[in-house]
């Protein structure tokens, strides 16, 4: 492939990336309520259902889905219900609980949160778009196998996904230390993570194509 299109499709990706949206607001929810290895370990599952888009694109399923106002639909709304399910959860957690992983007393489920963030990013149809509308623009193809020019787009695109998720998770964890220093908001976060989990949700919910 062209390296000058790969480095292209890099910086559009880096920047579409950053922009605030589902996958890295819910990176900051997961390391902020609990700690930045709370965080890698949500962006190392988010990054691993890129996988499921990627392929997705590859193969013409994301068209198909597309195409298809009902499949569309049950996609999206499936995932901002998964997303307020979370929110819940959040919301009847108990206020110790963060006090006491704060102290390093509660080993935290890493691989519920690994789970979580494949099922989050599968169900976040936003991605699949993302995938099938900006991979063939950076498709030579005079060179001949596209499918495979996808395919590196596509890894090239979660590599730089999952070092982004990472160094926010680790800015994230830098915030966390100082929200627990306030003992108000330190009771209080597993409200501010439902509330950003709803907000997700329902930012998913009410999204156009």
């Amino acid at each position: 492939m062209d390296l000058t299109l790969v480095l292209s499709f890099l910086g559009v990706a880096i920047v579409l990336t950053l922009m605030p949206g589902p996958d890295i607001l819910f990176v900051i929810a997961q390391s902020i309520s609990q700690s930045k290895k709370a965080g890698i370990v949500t962006a190392l599952g988010l990054c691993s259902g890129l996988m499921v888009h990627i392929t997705a694109a590859v193969c013409g399923i994301s068209t198909i889905i597309y195409q298809s106002a009902l499949a569309f639909a049950v996609v999206k709304y499936a995932g901002a219900a998964y997303l307020l399910f979370l929110a819940w959860q959040s919301f009847r957690e108990k206020e110790s609980d963060f006090m006491v992983r704060k102290n390093g007393q509660k080993s935290l489920e890493y691989r519920s949160l690994y789970k979580k963030g494949i099922f989050m990013n599968i169900l976040n149809p936003k991605v699949s778009l993302f995938f099938l509308a900006l991979l063939p623009q950076f498709v030579d193809k005079s060179l001949g196998h596209v499918s495979l020019q996808m395919l590196i787009l596509g890894i090239t695109a979660m590599c730089q996904a999952l070092v982004i998720f990472i160094g926010i998770s680790i800015f994230s964890d830098k915030v966390r230390d100082l929200l627990l220093h306030n003992l108000f908001i330190a009771k209080r976060m597993n409200v501010i993570k439902g509330l950003l989990l709803a907000f997700i949700g329902l930012q998913i919910a009410f999204s156009e194509k």
